[in-house]
Order: C-alpha cells, then sequence, then structure tokens
C-alpha cells in the first residue's frame, strides 16, 4: 500500500523537522554562552565547568569551546550533590583520599568540591557525600587548568533545584531544593531567617504556619502538596 503525500506539505514537514533540529542546538548554545556572560562580565573569565549528574559527566569549556569531558561520581541518596551555579573559591593540594587536589565551591550549606579519590572505582556511580569525585589523574590535570573563580554549573534532571523531581524534606536536610523553599516563602512573607540550604528550626516554623493557611496537613515532612501550593510543579 502507498501513501500519497503532497510536495508542498511534504516540504513544510522537513523545514519544520530541520527548524527543530537547529533550535535545539540553539538552546543549548544559549545555555552554556549565558553562564560564560553572566560569570565573564565582571573578571573576563574564559572557563565554565559544565557538571551534569545525570550524565555522571564533568564538561570543560574554554571561551564556549568544550575542551574536556571527564567522568564522575555524584552524591549518592540523601547526600545530593549541590544543584546550582557557584564558583571555584579554593585549590588546594590534600592527601590521598582526596586524589591529592581539592577545588572547593562556594556551597551555603556545606564544604562541596571537587576532588580525587582513593577508590577509583566509584567513578560513574551515585556514591559520595555530595562532593564530585574525579579519577586522580583528571583532578590534577583539571587543577592546572582552571584559576579560583572558575564558575561551576551542576545539574540534575529538567527541575532545576528540585533535579529529577520533588524530594520529600526532612528537617536536618540540606540541598538546593530547601534552598528553593527558604527562598519562595520569604518571598511570601513567612520564613525571616537566612536562606541556608539548610532545614531548620526557622524553616519548620515558617512552613507549618504557610500549611495552616493553605488548608493543608501540619507535618514537618515537606512534600508534594506543599511544593504546589508554593507554586511549584514538577511538569512545568
Amino acid at each position: 500500500m502507498f501513501i500519497l503525500i503532497n510536495r508542498n506539505r511534504l516540504f513544510s514537514i522537513f523545514t519544520i523537522f530541520i527548524m527543530s533540529i537547529a533550535l535545539f542546538f540553539a538552546v543549548n548554545t544559549y545555555v552554556i554562552k549565558g553562564s560564560f556572560t553572566r560569570h565573564a562580565a565582571n573578571n573576563q573569565q574564559q572557563f565554565l565547568i559544565l557538571i551534569h549528574i545525570d550524565e555522571k559527566t564533568l564538561y570543560l569549556f574554554e571561551n564556549d569551546k568544550c575542551i574536556k569531558k571527564y567522568p564522575i561520581a555524584s552524591g549518592k541518596p540523601g547526600w545530593p550533590s549541590p544543584i546550582g551555579e557557584w564558583k571555584i573559591v579554593e585549590k588546594s593540594q590534600w592527601g590521598k583520599g582526596f586524589g591529592g587536589r581539592w577545588l572547593g565551591l562556594n556551597v551555603r550549606w556545606g564544604n562541596y568540591g571537587i576532588h580525587g579519590t582513593k577508590n577509583e572505582a566509584s567513578i560513574g556511580r551515585s556514591a559520595s557525600h555530595g562532593c564530585i569525585r574525579m579519577y586522580n589523574r583528571d583532578i590534577k590535570e583539571l587543577y592546572d587548568i582552571v584559576p579560583l573563580g572558575t564558575a561551576v554549573v551542576i545539574r540534575n534532571g529538567p527541575f532545576g533545584p528540585f533535579g529529577m523531581g520533588f524530594r520529600n524534606l526532612k528537617p536536618g536536610d540540606r540541598g538546593s531544593d530547601v534552598l528553593a523553599v527558604q527562598e519562595r516563602l520569604k518571598q511570601l512573607g513567612y520564613f525571616n531567617g537566612y536562606e541556608s540550604g539548610i532545614y531548620e528550626d526557622d524553616l519548620k516554623e515558617a512552613i507549618f504556619q504557610f500549611q495552616k493557611d493553605h488548608n493543608l496537613k501540619v507535618k514537618v515532612t515537606i512534600s508534594t502538596p506543599d511544593y504546589n501550593a508554593m507554586g511549584y510543579s514538577e511538569f512545568e
């Protein structure tokens, strides 16, 4: 059986297909260039580190061009790597447990960085307490290339600070999702503390009041109904 397609219609379908591919690459190029523009405005920075947790890969860009790609290990369940945009604020030559090199990041809720490991079999897995692990030979190479102040962008999934989706947050939890909740509740007038990215008593009091005002079940765990009432959605 043959299916007849009007020649003009076929041309239109082909044109849309080509434009879709072009748009995909344009958007990804814009994201990388946007990161360079934001971080290079004040310090003429030429390097950018982009880490995709879901790919377990670190990309090193120089002037918009990817010049290196390295496999990594990331945070294990309950110890997520810090999603967001950071800077290298410390360069140190630590002991063998860290592969001899440490690139510290300016994360608010803990001491996170990029380093080597004595357990190189963990590379490619979710195995750390939130830091980014690399093969020792790779971290030594990266350490010698990037200067202090280099931008580091960490991503994990399609939902921004929530990574692959909403996490049920409990007191003591920390991460980019906790920070997003603190920032939103501050915007709404419920949270008056410091946006630390750590779920402490001041956030617990704020979420209790928010739940009462929005006819939600009052509980310490922040779950999907609470996120939705704050205006967050996994389907945005």
